[in-house]
């Protein structure tokens, strides 16, 4: 199961958190900074999976974001990687080119993204073009 998500930038800023356990208001902040810190202070070279207390953090960088999901010990490593290539695929699809101003002034829509691939820390979803409709449709309700 997925605990939570984050997009944070090479800065250790979080641009982007979704739980889907509930964590303490008070615990997010240093729960955040840990697994950034963790995750960035690994070297290039190094597996993107990492036992981190009692779950595991697979992140995965894309220019100057790095997205990390936490996990339970029971989900697949190799699934999750490729759903967060697959979620970014999804972002840069929709925005033509994603960077980090895009996640940051439209917060809402890569919510809508992500919850839709994502449900109660289970995928439900990965087909791009099933994904995108809610917010194709939203998008052309609003030029209407």
């Amino acid at each position: 199961m997925i605990t939570f998500v984050l997009m944070v930038n090479r800065q250790g800023q979080t641009r982007l958190s979704r739980y889907y356990q509930p964590v303490e208001l008070s615990r997010r902040a240093a729960l955040e900074a840990d697994v950034v810190r963790c995750c960035l202070s690994r070297k290039k070279d190094q597996c993107s999976f990492v036992e981190y207390k009692d779950f595991k953090l697979i992140y995965r960088q894309y220019a100057a974001l790095y997205i990390v999901v936490g996990v339970t010990d029971s989900e697949n490593e190799l699934s999750v990687y490729e759903l967060v290539h697959n979620f970014v695929e999804v972002l840069d699809k929709y925005f033509s080119r994603v960077s980090e101003l895009d996640i940051m002034f439209n917060l809402d829509r890569v919510h809508i993204l992500l919850d839709e691939m994502i449900q109660n820390g289970h995928i439900v979803e990965t087909n791009k073009s099933r994904v995108l409709a809610p917010l194709t449709a939203l998008d052309k309700m609003a030029d209407s």
